[in-house]
Parts: structure tokens; C-alpha cells; sequence
């Protein structure tokens, strides 16, 4: 997940400049509201991956 956030993120840089290039108003400010919920995900996705653990479950009986 993290691999492709930076690649959203990117492409984000890319539309940016394009609309900046092009005067698209718009597109601009509705790219600039993306980037925090984007580092709002990296960091979620940071955080979920630190906390991985293993579950013994134990091994399953037969029942009587």
C-alpha cells in the first residue's frame, strides 16, 4: 500500500503542475485539498504496519 501511495502522490505533483501550466482554477483547488488526506492515509497505513503480531490459536481438537 505504501508503494503505490507515493505513486498517487506523484501524480498528484504531475496534475498540479499541468493545472498551474494550463490556468485551470478549479482542478487546482481541488488538488490541493488531496495531499493531507493523503499523508493522513500514509500515515494510517505506517501505523497499521508497525502493528503486526501473530495470534496462536492453538491446535483444533477433534470433537467427541
Amino acid at each position: 500500500m505504501l508503494p503505490r501511495l507515493k505513486v498517487i502522490e506523484q501524480d498528484l505533483i504531475d496534475r498540479r503542475t499541468r493545472a498551474e501550466h494550463e490556468g485551470w482554477k478549479g482542478e487546482i483547488e481541488g488538488i490541493d485539498l488531496t495531499p493531507s488526506l493523503l499523508r493522513q492515509k500514509h500515515a494510517e497505513a505506517l501505523r497499521l504496519s508497525g502493528h503486526r503480531r501473530t495470534v496462536h490459536l492453538g491446535m483444533p481438537s477433534a470433537a467427541p
